[in-house]
C-alpha cells in the first residue's frame, strides 16, 4: 500500500512537472508560433517548370520535385492508405495522440532507444515545416505544441492536403503527386492499389523503403500498408491478395517532358536565376512560358540534326564505335589496333543474346542515334541486334553512303557490298531517317551547328538550337559562339552604301584588287569565291553573286570608320567589329543570335528589336506575375485593344438596351500600351537591301544569274517573299545562311568547335548520286564540291522555313512611299526605252534615280555577255 501510494505520488509529480514544462515551453515559444495566415500560406518548394508558348513542358529545374494537388484531386484510396498507416486516429485526436505517445514511452523504457516517435500526421507536419528530424526531447516538446497550435488554426482537411503535398518520398520527390511521376511515370489517379500502397509506405524512411533503391524492403513495407488498410476495412481480402502479390513495377522516371528542348530551357533557366536567384527560382513554383511554339522548336531541332548528319555522311564513315568480336581474321594493322587487341578479336567468339543485351542497355544514346551490334553481314545488308533485344535488318539503302573518311577534304571509294563497311561483332550507331522512317547506319556528327529564329516585329524567339545534343555539349553555339560571319556581313555594308549615295543600279568594278601592305611587306589580294570577275557590275547583282571585291570597294568608298560605326546600328558590339578592310569580307565575329537580330532590322523595315525568350511568368496557381511588353517595329504604334470609333454610336445603343433589360455588358480589358522600337535605318534603305537579298535566293531569269542562295527558291516553290544571304569564311571554317520574310527571320551556322579545322570538300559518291541524278546537288548527303554557306548551313534554314511557311500566303512589306521604279539597262544601270531582256524595272529612292539614257552602243546584247573579258587588273601600291 505504501509502495502504491509512493508510485501515485511519483506519477502525479511527473505529470505536474510535465504539464508545467509544457506550459512553460508554450509561454516561452508562443511569440514564435506561426500565425494562421502563415500556416495557410505555407509555400511548397515547387520546382520551376518551363513551357513552350502552346503549353508543352520542355524542362523542370529544382532539387525538390513536386506536383501540387488539391485534396479533391488526390484519390480516396491513397488518403486511406496514408491515414491507415501513419495515423489511423487522425480525425479523432487534436493533433496529439496520447495512445501513440504512450507506445513511444513504453518503447523508450524497455529499449532505452528513442526509436518510436508516436508522431501524428499533424506532428509530422509541424516537424517538416518548422523543425528538424533530430531526436531530442526539446524538439519533441516543440513538435507537440506546434501540432496542437496547428490543429487550432487549420481544419483536418487542410492539414491532410498540406501533408500529402509536402512529405518527402525519396529520389527528390516531395508530395505524392511527384512520387507517382518519379516511380511510375503516371499521375496519381492512374496508379494501381499495389502502387498506391508502395508510395504510401514511404514517409517512414523514403531512402531505404523506396522500390528503386531497395525493392525487397519496399515489398515488405507495402504488405504492412495493405494489412493496415485491410484492418481498417478500406479494402477487402481479394483486393489485398491481388495487391500484395503484384510485381514491383517501379523505375525512375524523369519529369513528364512533352518536348525536349534543353538549349532553349537553359537560356530561360539562366534568366530566371538572374531575376530571382537560384534558390528562389528553383523552389518558388514558377511556371515560365516561352515565346517559342513546340512545332517550330521541334522543326528547328530536326533541321539542325539532319543537316549535320548530311554533312558528316558526305565526308565519309569514321568507322565502328568498337569491334566486340571478329569472325574474320583481323590482319590489317592500318586499323590502328594493337597486336593484343587483334589477337583478342581473332580468338573471340560471337556474344550470346544475354551478353549483347546487357552491354547495349548500359550504353548512352544521343538524340535519334541508338547503339546496335552487327551479328551478320550479307552481301547487301546487315542483321543487327538492338537495345530492345530484337533483330532487324539494315538494307543497302541505309549503308551505301558509308565510304571511308580519309580527311575533311578527301573520302575513300564508295562501298560495293556491305562487307566493305562492316563485319560481324561491330558496335555501331543507327538512326531512323525523318523523311521516310528508314533505318540506316549513322555516326555522331563531328561538325557543330546552331540555329536561331526570331519574330522580326518584336524579337520574340521562335526557335533556338545550340548544337546537335545538349547532353553531349552544353555550350550554346546560338547565343555564346562568336564566329566569323563571312559574307553574312555584306547586306549591312551595302546598307551603309545606300545611306551614302549608292543605288541598286550603281555600277562597281568587279575586278581583282592587289594592295601593298607596307607594315608586313606583303600584298593583300582579296578574291571572289569562285575567283571569277565580271568587270563593271550593278550593286544588286554584286550582292546576288556575293562579290568580295565589290564589298571591299564599297567599304573604301563609304570609309572604314563610317562603316564600322554604321554596323552598330544593327546591334553589333563595336568591340567585335574589326577596323580594317577585312571587315568587308566578314572577319568580325558574332553569335548567330546577334546576326539574326541584325537581319531583323532589314526584315521589319528598319527597327532594332531586342530578342527575348520569356512570354510570361506565372506562379504555381497560374497567376501572371510578369508578362513581356517588347518594343515593336512600328511608328506610330497602335495599341493592341482599341475601341473602333466607327462603331461608337452602335455601341451606345447596345449600352442603352442592356441597361433597360438589366443585361451586364462585357467590359473590355485595359488597353495594352505598345512600345516602339528605335528606328535605325530608313524604311527605304531596309526595303532596298531586302530587295537585293531576294535576288540572292532566286534564279533571276537564267542559271548564270542565279544567286548564291538559289536552292531556297528551287526548294520553296519560288516564293517571292523570301530573302537571304549565304556566308562562308576564308578557308571554309565557318558557314552561314541568314534569311527572312517580313514575319520570320532565321540564321543557321555550321562549323567545327575547333576553329582551326576546315569544313573541307566532298567528292562525288556515285551510290548517292544514282538515287537522285538530277537533284543530288540541291540538298542532302550527296552534295559535291567545296563546303560553303549554301552547302553546309542553308539546308537547315530551308527545311525549317519549308515547314514554318507551309500553307501561309506570301507576304511582302509595302513599298515605302518615297520609293519609285524606273526601267533601267541591266548592263549600265542607266535609263532605257527597251523592253527586252536587256532591261528591267529597278527601285530607287526619289531623287536618286538615273537621269541619263543608255546609248545604243553601250547596250550589251545577250549573245555578247559571255564574250566580255572578266579579268581586269587593278594594282594599288
Amino acid at each position: 500500500m505504501k509502495l502504491l501510494k509512493s508510485s501515485l505520488i511519483a506519477i502525479s509529480v511527473t505529470f505536474v512537472v510535465g504539464i508545467t514544462i509544457l506550459i512553460g515551453t508554450y509561454i516561452y515559444i508562443k511569440s514564435d508560433l506561426p500565425s494562421v495566415d502563415v500556416l495557410k500560406d505555407v509555400r511548397l518548394q515547387t520546382p520551376m517548370r518551363i513551357f513552350t508558348k502552346d503549353g508543352k513542358l520542355i524542362s523542370q529545374y529544382g532539387v525538390k520535385r513536386r506536383i501540387p494537388l488539391t485534396l479533391e484531386q488526390i484519390p480516396e484510396q491513397l488518403k486511406q492508405a496514408v491515414i491507415a498507416t501513419e495515423d489511423s486516429r487522425f480525425y479523432e485526436h487534436p493533433g496529439i495522440d496520447p495512445i501513440g505517445m504512450l507506445r513511444a514511452l513504453v518503447n523508450l523504457v524497455i529499449t532505452g532507444e528513442k526509436g518510436q516517435g508516436g508522431s501524428t500526421l499533424t506532428m509530422q507536419m509541424a516537424r517538416d515545416f518548422f523543425l528538424t528530424r533530430e531526436k531530442k526531447y526539446i524538439r519533441k516538446i516543440r513538435e507537440i505544441i506546434l501540432a496542437w497550435h496547428m490543429e487550432q488554426l487549420l481544419s483536418k482537411q487542410e492539414i491532410l492536403e498540406l501533408y500529402l503535398n509536402k512529405v518527402e518520398l525519396g529520389h527528390r520527390a516531395f508530395g505524392f503527386g511527384a512520387a507517382a511521376q518519379v516511380y511510375y511515370g503516371k499521375s496519381l489517379n492512374e496508379l494501381t492499389l499495389a502502387q498506391i500502397a508502395t508510395i504510401a509506405g514511404l514517409p517512414q524512411a523514403p531512402s531505404v523503403l523506396n522500390p528503386i533503391s531497395r525493392p525487397e524492403r519496399s515489398v515488405v513495407r507495402r504488405r504492412i500498408v495493405l494489412l493496415r488498410m485491410l484492418d481498417e476495412k478500406y479494402i477487402n481480402q481479394d483486393q489485398f491478395e491481388q495487391a500484395v502479390n503484384a510485381p514491383v513495377t517501379a523505375q525512375k522516371y524523369g519529369a513528364e517532358i512533352d518536348l525536349d528542348a534543353p538549349y532553349l530551357a537553359d537560356i530561360i533557366y539562366n534568366e530566371m536565376i538572374a531575376l530571382y536567384g537560384k534558390d528562389e527560382a528553383e523552389t518558388g513554383g514558377y511556371q515560365i512560358y516561352s515565346t517559342v511554339s513546340s512545332d517550330l522548336q521541334a522543326t528547328a531541332q530536326q533541321a539542325v540534326r539532319r543537316n549535320l548528319h548530311d554533312y558528316d555522311e558526305r565526308h565519309g564513315y569514321h568507322g565502328v564505335v568498337k569491334q566486340l568480336w571478329s569472325v574474320d581474321l583481323v590482319k590489317d594493322k592500318d586499323e590502328l589496333l594493337s597486336e593484343q587487341t587483334i589477337s583478342e578479336l581473332n580468338n573471340s567468339e560471337p556474344w550470346p543474346e544475354e551478353q549483347m543485351l546487357s552491354y547495349l542497355q548500359e550504353l548512352q544514346t544521343f538524340e535519334s542515334m541508338h547503339p546496335a551490334i552487327v551479328v551478320k553481314v550479307n552481301e547487301n545488308d546487315i542483321i543487327i541486334f538492338n537495345q530492345q533485344g530484337k533483330y532487324s535488318i539494315i538494307d543497302w539503302d541505309g549503308l551505301d553512303w558509308a565510304r571511308p573518311f580519309i580527311n575533311d577534304a578527301k573520302q575513300g571509294p564508295e562501298p560495293k557490298i556491305a562487307s566493305d563497311i562492316l563485319q560481324a561483332g561491330a558496335l555501331i550507331l543507327i538512326r531512323q531517317r525523318e523523311d521516310d522512317l528508314h533505318w540506316q547506319l549513322t555516326q555522331y556528327p563531328q561538325a557543330s551547328g546552331a540555329f536561331v529564329a526570331l519574330d522580326p516585329k518584336d524579337g520574340a524567339a521562335q526557335a533556338v538550337v545550340g548544337g546537335y545534343s545538349f547532353y553531349q555539349s552544353q555550350f550554346n553555339r546560338a547565343t555564346q559562339a562568336k564566329r566569323q560571319v563571312g559574307s553574312n556581313i555584306k547586306p549591312f555594308i551595302y546598307s551603309a552604301s545606300l545611306e551614302n549615295g549608292y543605288t541598286l543600279a550603281s555600277v562597281i568594278n568587279d575586278a581583282p584588287i592587289t594592295q601593298w601592305q607596307s607594315g608586313s611587306g606583303n600584298a593583300w589580294r582579296p578574291e571572289n569565291s569562285p575567283a571569277e570577275y565580271d568587270g563593271p557590275i550593278r550593286m544588286r547583282v554584286a550582292l546576288t553573286k556575293s562579290k568580295n571585291v565589290v564589298s571591299v570597294r564599297l567599304l573604301r568608298a563609304v570609309g572604314l570608320e563610317n562603316v564600322a560605326e554604321y554596323l552598330t546600328r544593327f546591334g553589333f558590339n563595336k568591340d567585335d567589329i574589326p577596323v580594317d578592310e577585312t571587315l568587308s569580307l566578314g572577319s568580325g565575329s558574332h553569335t548567330p543570335l546577334e546576326v539574326a537580330t541584325a537581319m531583323a532590322v532589314i526584315a521589319n523595315g528598319g527597327f532594332l528589336i531586342q530578342p527575348y525568350f520569356i512570354q510570361r511568368i506565372e506562379n504555381e496557381i497560374g497567376d501572371i506575375l510578369w508578362e513581356a511588353n517588347p518594343k515593336t517595329a512600328c511608328d506610330p504604334c497602335v495599341a493592341e485593344t482599341q475601341t473602333n470609333q466607327t462603331n461608337a454610336e452602335a455601341e451606345d445603343i447596345e449600352a442603352l438596351l442592356a441597361a433597360e433589360f438589366g443585361v451586364t455588358q462585357q467590359v473590355d480589358e485595359p488597353v495594352k500600351n505598345v512600345l516602339s522600337a528605335p528606328r535605325v535605318i530608313s524604311a527605304e534603305n531596309a526595303f532596298l537591301v531586302a530587295e537585293m537579298m531576294r535576288s540572292a535566293v532566286q534564279i533571276n531569269g537564267n542559271w548564270d544569274n542565279r544567286g548564291t542562295g538559289w536552292r531556297a527558291a528551287v526548294l520553296m516553290n519560288r516564293r517571292s517573299d523570301i530573302a537571304g544571304k549565304t556566308g562562308t569564311t576564308n578557308d571554309v571554317r565557318d558557314t552561314w545562311f541568314s534569311g527572312f520574310t517580313p514575319d520570320l527571320v532565321a540564321t543557321a551556322w555550321v562549323g567545327f568547335d575547333d576553329n582551326n579545322r576546315r569544313l573541307g570538300r566532298s567528292m562525288p559518291n556515285q551510290n548517292l548520286i544514282n538515287k537522285n541524278p538530277k537533284t543530288y546537288n540541291y540538298m542532302g548527303n550527296a552534295l559535291v564540291g567545296s563546303e560553303s554557306g549554301a552547302h553546309a548551313a542553308q539546308p537547315a534554314w530551308i527545311r525549317f522555313m519549308q515547314h514554318a511557311l507551309e500553307g501561309k500566303p506570301e507576304h511582302l512589306l509595302p513599298m515605302p512611299t518615297d520609293l519609285l521604279t524606273v526601267r533601267i539597262d541591266k548592263g549600265t544601270g542607266k535609263l532605257t526605252n527597251r523592253t527586252d531582256t536587256t532591261s528591267m524595272f529597278e527601285y530607287f529612292t526619289q531623287g536618286t534615280e538615273p537621269q541619263t539614257f543608255v546609248a545604243d552602243e553601250q547596250i550589251i546584247e545577250p549573245a555578247e555577255r559571255g564574250e566580255q573579258s572578266k579579268n581586269q587588273i587593278e594594282d594599288i601600291f
